[in-house]
């Protein structure tokens, strides 16, 4: 098996034969200073998929509560009276038991694993909202069963997602000296970016309790006070015009029991911006929007238009859970705020070609590098599953293969938690997707093979501006083969790689002609230079990737003439400019 990660092949290349490639790491510091020396374009013209900043990071997703318990002095055990929210065992679902209460996971056990993340190649992670949330499990809405989904009955706020108080950080999250400020601070000494998982569109379940409990429905501010409140009423029954403490609320129901908040009550909006400009200026640097497609676009407009007149270029990217991209694409708009989106298409797609066997040539499709619907499909964030749908349900080989896809092709690659050993492959929510992971899974990580080849090339991205930001020229994507290139030049940097992948179960040698640029190539994974004339043949290990870099700007005019198109019509959406 690893040589699925390995380059092990000989390469023949028309005028000269390479040596036989190495086994050298990525992330090793010689590596990463060879991998990051791309020559100076020679002249002014730009080549890229994008320039946005947060492109150059990978990112890492954790359930907080989920990944490891750093501190128990944390855990509140004690904590909901005659509704506990701590360990809240559901029965198993063939032969696995999850969890609906909390399980222990703070900002000290995701700090004190940082280098763990770091070295597998990431430069972001990804946490769940860190707001304050009710004490209580919930007793209203319906029930859990192995595979129900916005069912909480019983459900403990352990994921973050039911915020009452959205200036206060969760008491199950920090530590003694480890606030949320000393907690960014800390992941950045590691070289982390922080993204922090934002909701707009509800609080907590707000109805359907036999008793209202404390906290559920109720919104409080920065110091304390209660300024809305459900009290346990169905939306349709709220009085927003004789009730102040209904105002904050939408009258009509969407998401199971939460409160809904109303996108044209101006307090909402000044509430919100208020609230996560200060988590900004605490340390967070980029934020995923929860249920985007939930308010109206003039919503988010509004609330990034003001995120963003504090900080200017503030990265966003949101979920719409549709695997339409005609349907997610307009929330990438600029006219409708500019969020990007998780691309749930080319999930939907990785799903069926890496765990289900479909071939290269689904992927293709997903892709849309011209004229299409979004603002920029190169930051899309790229994923193959969460924590709301079933963990992807594939062989060692197949996460491999999902892997050497996403940190190569366009996009910002996102991990979920425990993917990295196949942690809960094919459980859904209630069946084990988040299930506590700990100490002692990331200390055995490194003896898994799908671990061991994402190092490899998540490392690789990690030091290659072409493959965080360049643009991707197809050459082919057929069965169990694709090859294509990723291209970036600008400001003084430029690089080509050449990306080769084999989802088959035998080494595949596979020759290139096509647009090759001629000079000095270098094995990304092994280290070795090549001088390449008009081929490039090599062996692609089963299950494996080759990349090729060429430190230097495409100088072949037909090649050029391709990237000068691309360039040009990349960008999607109703603002994009039009071709001649």
């Amino acid at each position: 098996m690893r040589r699925a990660w390995r380059a092990l092949a000989v390469l023949a290349l028309a005028g000269c034969a390479g040596p036989e490639p190495g086994a050298a790491d990525p992330g090793a510091p010689a590596a990463a200073a060879q991998a990051a020396a791309p020559q100076p374009a020679e002249d002014g013209r730009g080549l890229y998929g994008t320039l946005e900043p947060f492109a150059e990071h990978a990112v890492y997703f954790v359930v907080t509560d989920r990944f490891v318990n750093g501190d128990r002095s944390n855990d509140q055990r004690d904590q909901g009276g005659a509704h506990p929210s701590f360990d809240r065992p559901l029965p198993e679902c063939d032969g696995v038991s999850a969890n609906v209460g909390y399980q222990g996971g703070d900002f000290r056990g995701l700090l004190d694993n940082a280098g763990y993340i770091r070295e597998m190649g990431f430069g972001a992670v990804w946490i769940t909202p860190i707001v304050e949330n009710p004490d209580q499990a919930f007793t209203g809405g319906d029930p859990i069963t192995c595979s129900s989904f916005l069912s909480d009955r019983g459900k403990a706020a352990y994921h973050g997602y039911w915020g009452m108080n959205f200036y206060r950080v969760d008491e199950h999250l920090p530590s003694e000296g480890l606030d949320f400020a000393s907690f960014t601070d800390g992941m950045r000494a590691h070289g982390l970016r922080t993204v922090l998982d934002i909701v707009g569109n509800h609080a907590s379940p707000a109805w359907s309790m036999p008793e209202a409990q404390p906290g559920y429905g109720q919104v409080f501010d920065a110091r304390g006070r209660l300024v809305a409140d459900h009290q346990n009423l169905p939306p349709e029954r709220l009085d927003p015009e004789r009730q102040p403490l209904h105002r904050f609320y939408a009258t009509a129901p969407d998401l199971a029991q939460l409160g809904d908040f109303d996108p044209d009550n101006p307090e909402v909006m000044d509430y919100l911006v208020g609230a996560y400009l200060q988590w900004i200026e605490q340390g967070a640097d980029a934020f995923r929007i929860d249920t985007i497609r939930h308010m109206p676009h003039g919503f988010w407009k509004r609330f990034t238009g003001r995120i963003r007149a504090v900080h200017p270029d503030f990265f966003m990217f949101a979920e719409a859970f549709d695997y339409e991209a005609a349907k997610i694409a307009p929330h990438t708009w600029a006219e409708n705020g500019g969020v990007s989106v998780l691309d749930f298409p080319m999930k939907q797609a990785m799903d069926e070609v890496f765990a289900g066997g479909a071939g290269f040539e689904r992927l293709a499709g997903a892709l849309h590098l011209q004229d299409g619907p979004y603002a920029n499909p190169y930051e899309l964030a790229t994923f193959y599953d969460n924590h709301d749908m079933p963990r992807m349900d594939a062989t060692d080989a197949g996460f491999i293969d999902a892997h050497n896809w996403l940190f190569t092709a366009r996009g910002i690659p996102v991990i979920y938690y425990g993917s990295e050993t196949g942690f809960m492959r094919g459980r859904a929510e209630h069946a084990g997707n988040r299930n506590y992971f700990g100490q002692a899974r990331i200390d055995a990580a490194a003896q898994s093979p799908i671990h061991a080849g994402l190092r490899h090339i998540a490392n690789l991205r990690r030091v290659s501006p072409a493959l965080q930001r360049g643009l991707q020229l197809g050459l082919r994507m057929e069965g169990d083969e694709a090859a294509f290139y990723r291209v970036f030049e600008q400001a003084g940097r430029a690089q080509i790689a050449l990306v080769l992948l084999n989802k088959g179960d035998a080494p595949r040698r596979v020759e290139v002609r096509e647009l090759l640029q001629p000079g000095q190539w270098r094995d990304g994974l092994g280290g070795e230079t090549l001088t390449v004339e008009d081929r490039l043949a090599a062996e692609v290990p089963a299950h494996g990737v080759r990349v090729f870099l060429h430190d230097g700007p495409p100088r072949r005019a037909d090649l050029r003439a391709r990237l000068v198109e691309l360039m040009a019509r990349r960008l999607g959406g109703p603002e994009a400019p039009k071709a001649d």
